[in-house]
């Protein structure tokens, strides 16, 4: 299956539970691309003791899932792209829902 997830949170728990489902997803075989919209794109700084996020990024990155950050939603915040998660368009979420089976929101 090819999934979709997008992530417009920027509570720590509720990222962690996305990256974590994206993981599981993964390793089921699925392909699985997320997009961070909105308060999403704060994720690589949501770390917490209970939820380490920049690892589940990580570990999501390194099997093969792809992330998506907002451009705009990005310069609201003054913030840029990152390696692993690169500045993206609209045209890039557009495809997220259009080119999946199913798309997630979290």
């Amino acid at each position: 299956m090819n999934l979709g997830i997008i992530i417009s949170s920027n509570d720590p728990e509720t990222v962690w539970n996305a990256f974590r489902f994206g993981n599981y997803s993964l390793k089921n075989g699925d392909d699985v691309e997320i997009f961070l919209l909105g308060k999403g794109v704060e994720a690589e700084n949501l770390d917490t003791e209970e939820f380490e996020i920049k690892q589940k990024m990580a570990e999501f990155s390194e099997n093969g899932g792809s992330i998506h950050a907002c451009g705009t939603c990005l310069d609201l915040r003054k913030k840029e792209g990152s390696k692993i998660c690169p500045v993206s368009t609209m045209q890039d979420m557009y495809e997220v829902v259009s080119e999946n089976d199913r798309v997630l929101t979290f």
